[in-house]
């Protein structure tokens, strides 16, 4: 395909993104929803968007820079065509956010918590917030002017900032003040009456005091977001360069380049808002007015300042991961079967438990494991600590690119090479995403393995938040693959061969694409073929042709994709027995499976990898198959109770727009993430 084609079966990665993150939106507007719940999706889509602005819009902008001639290979847009159409869309999505927020803030303020506007306070609350202002607020207050003597300040990158309009005298003078992080966003003015107050309106209003020697005109609230995509890999390696502290460099330059979007809370005069772009170097699609919050993660600590009951009302009921495998000894349980952990419906402790055992155990020699990323306070690097204190050889491969985790990922890499832990690093242009675990058993004579693999980070927290699959098992066979895959990866080595598993770069994609021409051999013989592919993200260029030909050969073809999905279904002719269904809910959908054949002879692969040329070309990635029968026919009945969603399923049109499922009169409701919490509890007792 030439760079200019356009092909109309294929859709534009950053469009479909952005598709994706109007269905999260659409959570935030579903009334079924707790309402605190619908604010979070309000915080979540929101955050969605700046990450996005931050990583692919900044990409894209350095490729008008620095590459003219590009050209998306899909679709053929220029970097140019693919920002002008993102930017339109995104004005659409600030609206659509400005009145889904606005139908929030109805709903909340009918439920007694009211976040108010300074000039909606009587005098009384004017009174009380100006004495909390100059006490606590105040004193740690930065204001400056912007003049010949005062020159524009350099603006940190998502920092909310309070922007006002001044005149001295016939001049215009600009204000700026920096709204503080040390201080709770949330102020609360009557806890009784439910009246709220958020840090930086309190600072707008009382912004015309504290330039009072000037002639206020107008103020606003202001944030700037920058490109943050920065080139993690080493260029030239040095041997005296020490890699953390390349990193540790390269993340503080994140926050100083160059901007790429403006926001502002308030419609200024024209000549005001020109200002900033023509010093930020932005255009005029560049800048979008919300009536949202700018910063909408204040959602997040309100449920801890409100009243329990009312949090019992308007949030999701708690909901506590299940412990459905409790051994006494998790190495001894292995040996006897292979196990599968879905998570959040069941809780990572037993894969926990297994680890902190073989720390203990005298009988284990080793534990290797890669760790992309880890909670803060993380237990399960404190047991890998453990491990290497009692003398076992503990490895770990520590990726310290995981975009926005660089930081934390490099400060338990020192505290794990402290302890004694040997720790290495994903290799230059080839970021380490796989999830695997190898624990080495020296049973007298005889060497065992016991491994786990992943689809999802190695993250209590997100273990409770994504549903994601962990697969432990004692095949010996799994076990020498991985074996080989962590002494290849000591070695630098990415073209290892393994007998089982499927790593990419080299051995992933060439059998995704060996599965799928097997399913094209069946139709060709007269008999049925499936494939069945569940994942976060799909762009892959190659993988999308080759679904293509199988549709056309007549191949039933599902594909279960939260996010990013390039190839559109149900083009007559080429993709018409196509499936796409997007699944978005109370939980992140992460976890990833490879189908293929029929239900009588399926072959089932879980993976850390998506279906996106990042995951299949440029990273080192792990697919396992599952050939325990009981693995299999849990996976099965995932994948079952996921494709008849039609509570929170969204299935994608030949028109690009994605139609919600709503059940039919008669028709059972089916909520995939709900049956699933469901049936945990009521199979605990028999697990």
């Amino acid at each position: 395909m030439k760079n200019n084609e356009k092909i109309e079966y294929i859709d534009n990665r950053e469009l479909s993104w952005l598709k994706f993150n109007e269905r999260v939106l659409e959570e935030a507007d579903c009334e079924t929803t707790p309402l605190l719940e619908r604010l979070k999706f309000i915080s979540i889509f929101t955050t969605n968007l700046d990450e996005f602005f931050m990583v692919r819009v900044g990409t894209l902008n350095d490729y008008m820079k620095y590459i003219p001639n590009y050209s998306d290979d899909k679709t053929g847009m220029s970097a140019k065509e693919q920002l002008s159409e993102i930017y339109k869309n995104t004005e659409t999505l600030y609206r659509l956010r400005d009145y889904v927020y606005e139908k929030i803030d109805v709903s909340l303020r009918e439920n007694n918590i009211k976040f108010e506007k300074m000039a909606n306070l009587n005098e009384s609350g004017i009174k009380k917030v100006e004495k909390y202002f100059k006490r606590n607020i105040l004193p740690i207050l930065s204001p400056q002017i912007i003049d010949l003597w005062h020159p524009f300040p350099f603006i940190p990158n998502k920092k909310l900032h309070v922007v006002v309009h001044l005149e001295n005298k016939k001049n215009e003078v600009i204000g700026i003040i920096p709204v503080p992080e040390s201080i709770d966003r949330i102020v609360v003015l009557d806890k009784e009456n439910g009246i709220y107050l958020l840090l930086e309106d309190i600072i707008l209003y009382f912004a015309q005091s504290i330039f009072s020697m000037y002639k206020f005109v107008d103020s606003t609230i202001m944030c700037i977001t920058r490109n943050a995509d920065i080139d993690t890999d080493l260029e030239i390696y040095d041997d005296s360069i020490d890699y953390r502290q390349h990193m540790k460099k390269l993340i503080k330059s994140r926050s100083k380049l160059s901007p790429v979007r403006i926001e502002m809370q308030k419609k200024m005069k024209k000549d005001f808002n020109k200002y900033f772009m023509e010093k930020l170097g932005l255009k005029s699609e560049q800048f979008f007015i919300s009536d949202t919050p700018l910063d909408t993660t204040y959602c997040f600590s309100l449920e801890n300042i409100i009243s329990e009951e009312l949090k019992q009302k308007l949030t999701y009921v708690p909901f506590i991961p299940v412990q459905t495998i409790k051994k006494e000894s998790m190495i001894e349980e292995v040996f006897q079967r292979d196990l599968l952990i879905h998570y959040p419906f069941e809780s990572m402790k037993p894969f926990l438990s297994l680890i902190k055992e073989a720390a203990n155990n005298p009988k284990v020699k080793a534990i290797k494991m890669t760790l992309y990323r880890i909670s803060k306070d993380s237990t399960l690097a404190t047991y890998l600590i453990n491990a290497a204190e009692n003398g076992k050889e503990v490895t770990v491969l520590m990726e310290l690119r995981a975009r926005f985790d660089e930081n934390n990922n490099i400060e338990w890499a020192q505290k794990l090479e402290e302890a004694g832990c040997r720790v290495i690093y994903g290799m230059d242009k080839f970021k380490v995403h796989s999830k695997i675990c190898l624990i080495t058993y020296k049973d007298e004579n005889e060497f065992k393995y016991i491994t786990q693999i992943g689809t999802g980070n190695y993250n209590e927290k997100t273990a409770k938040i994504y549903t994601d699959l962990s697969f432990i098992t004692s095949d010996e066979e799994i076990g020498v693959d991985a074996d080989k895959f962590f002494k290849n990866m000591a070695m630098g080595n990415l073209c290892g061969m393994y007998k089982k598993l499927w790593i990419a770069p080299v051995g992933f994609k060439c059998n995704i694409i060996k599965s799928i021409e097997e399913e094209i051999k069946k139709c060709e013989e007269g008999k049925e073929g499936v494939v069945i592919i569940k994942c976060n993200s799909f762009t892959d260029k190659d993988i999308i042709k080759e679904l293509i030909k199988a549709s056309e050969k007549g191949v039933k073809i599902i594909l279960i994709i939260r996010g990013i999905c390039c190839l559109i279904p149900e083009i007559i002719g080429k993709t018409s027995n196509i499936k796409v269904i997007s699944i978005v809910g109370r939980f992140l959908e992460h976890s990833r499976i490879y189908a293929f054949g029929t239900k009588e002879e399926r072959k089932i692969y879980i993976s850390s990898g998506d279906m996106m040329t990042r995951n299949t070309e440029h990273r080192v990635e792990i697919s396992c198959p599952i050939t325990s029968q009981e693995s299999k026919d849990k996976i099965e009945h995932i994948l079952e109770v996921i494709m008849r969603d039609n509570t929170k399923a969204r299935v994608l049109q030949n028109s690009k727009r994605y139609l919600r499922l709503i059940p039919k009169i008669g028709e059972e409701s089916i909520n995939s993430q709900e049956m699933f919490m469901k049936e945990v509890y009521e199979n605990k007792e028999i697990l």
